[in-house]
């Protein structure tokens, strides 16, 4: 009993920080057409294409998360709104072009697999960053996996 009470207090303030830091925005509430984005464009078909800025950088490890290969300025992430799942999510990938959320993202820390995102997996990025081709601020010595980072 304490322990579940215990992980939902951890949730909450864990999306209150989240909430707090990366700001709160009431974008979508207000009417916002994230359709205007830079990296978005409608196509005569009404599908929406969603070009990236880069080649996808390759993973250095098993069970990296992917990096973003387009900008995400400006986007939502809040309780109520996820501007990444307008183009990932399972209803809109294929109209998009967007690789697909990973199956991994409806599964609960219970391991209970829903039809939703789970709370765990809903700030994308907590784990998914933008990439960039530019030198470590601080020099290490890290090594790919054998086999990942070509």
């Amino acid at each position: 009993m304490k322990s579940n009470v215990l992980k939902k207090q951890v949730t909450l303030w864990a999306m209150l920080i989240t909430l707090v830091s990366g700001g709160v925005a009431v974008a979508a509430g207000n009417g916002v057409d994230f359709s205007k984005s830079p990296e978005v464009s409608g196509t005569a078909e009404g599908q929406v294409s969603m070009p990236k800025e880069q080649n996808r950088i390759a993973l250095d490890y098993v069970n990296q998360p992917p990096m973003i290969p387009h900008s995400v300025e400006g986007y939502q992430v809040t309780a109520k709104v996820n501007t990444c799942l307008k183009c990932h999510g399972v209803q809109s990938y294929r109209t998009t072009g967007a690789p697909r959320i990973s199956p991994t993202h409806f599964v609960d820390s219970a391991g209970n697999v829903s039809s939703t995102v789970a709370p765990r997996r809903y700030f994308c990025q907590s784990c998914h960053v933008p990439q960039a081709d530019a030198p470590p601020i601080i020099g290490n010595m890290f090594e790919p996996a054998p086999g990942y980072g070509q």
